[in-house]
């Protein structure tokens, strides 16, 4: 499968309670071409991924409405997009919104992170969707184990196809949901909730990397 087959297969995904980025608009939100600019956005994350090599693939539990249901990028908001563009290079990656830009909570501090990690990270999420309760679509839920299983085959074809060194879980939903499907992965606590200290220091624990006080003083300036 190609990575365009990847993006198209997908798109074609779709649940009860389901927002999917890659083929749903958002009528208050959305540019009229949103869908294709984020699965363009998506198919040059994943051609440049598969070129770099990747070291790691970071993995949370779902695709958040603040977040990745905007841009179609796991653990990235619109205030991170150009984070995002540089990891691999500079890809042409576009916002898919209009109005103001958006920011997420968890995605400031994962692109923090990386920034201390400094290697070649892919970022995706078990449920590469966004599942929100009903009625009530700018709203967060967890997916459900027959939703995962329907994109089991999409995670498998991204392990097999980038050759990750190393699969970070980020969270215990995450953790349990990839043990489920037979995945291997390291486990650190996901940033939310008052967790960001908790994973900084457990994705540091990972990579070897020192404390920086520099970076903890501007996450904690940039959450308050």
């Amino acid at each position: 499968m190609s990575s365009s087959n990847f993006v198209r297969k997908l798109a074609k995904l779709q649940f009860k309670d389901t927002f999917n980025p890659y083929s749903d608009g958002c009528e208050e939100f959305d540019r009229s071409d949103a869908p294709r600019i984020r699965r363009a956005n998506l198919q040059l994350v994943i051609d440049a991924a598969l070129n770099v090599p990747v070291n790691s693939l970071w993995i949370a539990r779902d695709l958040g409405y603040r977040g990745g249901r905007r841009t179609g990028l796991a653990l990235t908001d619109e205030a991170h997009l150009v984070d995002h563009a540089h990891l691999y290079g500079n890809l042409p990656l576009k916002r898919a919104t209009l109005g103001p830009v958006v920011a997420e909570r968890t995605a400031r501090v994962v692109w923090q992170t990386l920034k201390e990690v400094s290697q070649p990270v892919f970022l995706w999420n078990v449920f590469p969707l966004h599942p929100h309760e009903p009625n009530d679509p700018l709203s967060n839920r967890c997916h459900t184990r027959a939703e995962r299983e329907a994109c089991r085959p999409l995670l498998i074809w991204l392990i097999a196809n980038l050759r990750p060194k190393l699969i970070v879980a980020i969270g215990r939903d995450a953790a349990l949901a990839l043990a489920d499907m037979g995945i291997t992965a390291a486990q650190v606590r996901h940033p939310s909730y008052g967790g960001q200290e908790e994973f900084i220091q457990g994705i540091r624990s990972l990579y070897g990397v020192s404390s920086a006080d520099d970076v903890d003083t501007q996450l904690s300036m940039s959450l308050d």
